[in-house]
């Protein structure tokens, strides 16, 4: 800090600048309400149709989202400028108190030019005294002590000024477009988080034989406390860098390289493991240049080995291993993906063979629950689960593509679901034994990228409509499992996520039963008509999945021999088909989204539809109980239990609405009224007796299991059905409920007798 600067300082400028950035808080705080309330929640209830629906809607909510940044990133550089203009207002009147007090003892402080300043005696060394007798003579000691005063204050001011330079600055740069999220209360909070960043990366660098158990325990516990911080994440992987990260790792998981760090804390690696993954998933998405270069050469030194100790680890392997936790920049998880496919096709051949298979002396890469981390493919695809758009690029873009070597492309959805030839795994070293994690975690991937939210959550009013990507996507799953069932049924953990996807899809699934397809240019008038009435009895936000009503009996039938796939459609279905009915019963509905004149016809035509899909899942959970799965009827009841719990405090948010249930709820009592009651009261009453026939045994009497299983759809069907009419105060809520019952029995029947036509040779004979 300059002498003459904080000396001769004029704070008016700076107070001016706090004032400034206070008010515009206050005027932000303002917008911010006003984009949540006006903007945000306006555009969940709207009516979204086509690209609206897949791009104005999500648009709007980022813009909303962009308001209460500004506001968080305003409230943090006002912070920031307020503490710093107090220390130096605080500077500033300890340097004049002691310039002041230095010229009473007879010492004069000048400036000496480009920030310096000298000390001097302002009396002549030969007055010994006054003529009073005081002494009045000054020691060089004097002269000492006031010049190492004002250098500390000095050096205590610079300090103040450099650490706000350095946090403002690093917030600018955090977002190149909007605005950053980093919040902090005061300018210390955000100097401390980068001081301990550069602190615990200077750790990491260490030599692994150097980095003691005490080290360990810091960096565990600094990254455990600091993760979320935009400003720490971005310092700290940028100055340990892309080698030093990825052998950081590769060193300290390794038994070979550190053996004292790995017996003695062989129970925390995987919380290391997840809390440096979770740091480096914030600091991903961060725009610094720094940072958009450490994402750049982290890519290009994927397939190169790492410069641990052990030397036989290539960089894709540890880096997977590090984005299990944590939600990744998508533009740096799809480039990682493309590149570690392009790996993968040369290891294996363009996937003739297998790769990354690990021997017994090789180490274990996951030190969380899972497989052992060596193929990581494993860990890239848990990674992408938390990435939804990440996702439906990935699986949706060649593993090989069309050339003249090769006739038809090969997406990577193929080659992982169907192609690849997986390396035997085993499970982590804390649990040991055979892993399937490399399959399930595809599975959730899958999850992640058909349904535009992460793996294991319920979509929201913020979940987009479903675009082109995941449609084509769903449109690949069910045509694959349809054409071999085993792809699913051999590998049934998989079972949860694909009944989770097809929760997500039941207006498309539903339209498909109906047998009415989208009509083409020769269609004639009345085809386009039913094409018409379908689209108004199922509508669809976004982008329509087209599906074949055989492939999709054929893939419900494989989903339904999994308790957890079972209950997922199953409750989703009569979730959808009493919203479907809320809908349609509503007599404010206007008149052009009705799909039928006569109500009648509505409401059979949802039951019976909803019926089919129940009684394909029916055939499908009696295939598991009596054929070589040899699963008990409990196991399905237990599983429909608990996603009837799973819904039930979220029905207003659960399977459909935004994404899969209504395109628009043009009434406001359509959705969230009077009848939406009725529906949220619904999946309570209907499954409260879900667990009952679990202590039945029932065993393998197919016939009658498939009459119970009939008896429970028409009592769903039909309670739903009366409930909705009833909340209307509709005049013949007897006769809706008839009418529902009615189609429901015949539709479940339906669906039985379908399935056996189109897959005889899937179901066992008793």
């Amino acid at each position: 800090m300059d002498f003459s600067a904080l000396f001769h300082a004029n704070f008016k400028l700076f107070d001016d600048a706090v004032t400034d950035w206070s008010t515009l808080i206050k005027h932000l705080e303002e917008l911010k309400r006003d984009a949540e309330d006006g903007l945000h929640q306006a555009a969940n209830k709207a009516d979204w149709a086509g690209v609206n629906a897949q791009v104005s809607k999500q648009f709007i909510g980022k813009a909303a989202g962009e308001f209460g940044d500004a506001h968080t990133q305003a409230t943090t550089i006002h912070n920031i400028l307020r503490d710093t203009r107090d220390e130096l207002k605080s500077y500033h009147a300890q340097l004049t108190e002691a310039v002041s007090r230095g010229q009473q003892k007879g010492m004069t402080v000048t400036n000496g030019g480009q920030g310096s300043f000298t000390v001097t005696s302002s009396t002549r060394p030969d007055w010994a005294s006054d003529p009073s007798g005081n002494t009045s003579a000054v020691s060089q000691k004097d002269v000492d002590d006031l010049r190492n005063e004002i250098q500390g204050i000095l050096s205590k001011a610079t300090e103040s000024d450099n650490s706000a330079k350095t946090v403002l600055t690093a917030i600018a740069d955090q977002s190149r477009l909007g605005f950053s999220d980093a919040a902090y209360k005061d300018r210390d909070a955000a100097a401390d988080a980068v001081k301990q960043a550069d602190e615990l990366a200077k750790l990491a660098k260490k030599d692994p034989d150097d980095l003691s158990l005490a080290d360990f325990d810091r960096l565990n516990a600094g990254l455990k406390k600091y993760h979320d911080d935009p400003l720490f994440s971005e310092r700290f992987a940028t100055d340990l860098g892309p080698e030093k990260t990825l052998s950081f790792w590769a060193n300290v998981s390794d038994p070979a390289v550190t053996p004292d760090l790995t017996r003695e804390r062989r129970k925390q690696l995987g919380e290391l493991q997840q809390n440096l993954g979770l740091t480096l998933a914030t600091a991903s998405q961060s725009d610094t240049g720094a940072m958009t270069e450490w994402k750049r050469h982290m890519i290009d030194i994927g397939d190169q080995p790492v410069h641990g100790k052990r030397g036989n680890i290539l960089g894709f392997q540890v880096m997977s291993n590090l984005m299990r936790a944590g939600d990744y920049d998508d533009d740096f998880m799809k480039q990682y993906g493309k590149s570690l496919m392009e790996t993968e096709r040369k290891f294996t051949g363009d996937g003739k063979h297998a790769a990354w298979q690990r021997l017994g002396f090789d180490p274990y890469l996951n030190h969380m629950p899972g497989d052992s981390g060596w193929d990581p493919m494993s860990g890239y695809l848990k990674g992408l689960s938390n990435n939804p758009d990440a996702a439906t690029d990935f699986f949706n873009d060649d593993f090989i593509p069309k050339d003249g070597d090769h006739k038809q492309a090969v997406s990577n959805f193929k080659y992982l679901f169907e192609d690849r030839h997986w390396p035997h795994e085993s499970n982590s070293d804390l649990s040991r034994g055979e892993s399937n994690d490399g399959r399930d975690n595809l599975a959730a991937a899958l999850e992640a990228a058909t349904t535009g939210h992460p793996a294991g959550e319920l979509p929201t009013d913020d979940t987009p409509a479903h675009n082109p990507g995941q449609a084509k996507l769903f449109e690949s799953i069910v045509s694959s499992i349809s054409d071999d069932n085993e792809r699913l049924t051999d590998h049934s953990y998989m079972s949860d996520s694909i009944g989770q996807i097809a929760s997500e899809y039941l207006p498309d699934i539903d339209r498909a039963t109906t047998d009415v397809h989208p009509p083409t240019d020769k269609a004639d008038e009345d085809d386009q008509a039913a094409w018409d009435r379908i689209q108004k009895l199922y509508p669809v936000q976004g982008t329509p999945a087209e599906l074949d009503h055989r492939e999709i009996s054929r893939f419900l039938f494989a989903v339904g021999q999994d308790p957890n796939g079972y209950a997922a459609v199953e409750v989703g279905q009569k979730n959808y088909m009493g919203k479907l009915l809320e809908y349609h019963l509503n007599p404010d509905l206007p008149e052009g989204q009705r799909p039928n004149h006569d109500l009648e016809l509505t409401v059979r035509e949802i039951a019976r539809h909803s019926g089919q899909v129940s009684g394909t899942l029916a055939m499908g959970r009696n295939e598991a109980v009596a054929g070589p799965a040899d699963l008990k009827d409990k196991d399905f009841d237990h599983s429909v239990a608990q996603w009837k719990n799973f819904l039930s405090g979220t029905v207003g948010t659960g399977v459909g609405v935004g994404t899969s249930f209504i395109a628009s709820p043009a009434v406001g009592a359509g959705v969230g009224g009077a009848a939406g009651t009725a529906t949220s009261m619904m999946l309570e009453e209907l499954f409260k007796d879900a667990e009952g026939s679990a202590k039945d045994d029932a065993g393998g009497k197919m016939g009658e299991n498939w009459q119970n299983g009939n008896e429970n759809n028409i009592k769903y069907t039909r309670k739903a059905a009366f409930d909705a009419a009833k909340a209307y105060h509709l005049a013949n809520h007897g006769d809706v409920a008839t009418w529902a019952e009615e189609s429901s029995s015949q539709g479940f029947q339906e669906g039985g007798g379908y399935m056996e036509r189109v897959g005889p040779e899937l179901v066992t004979d008793i």
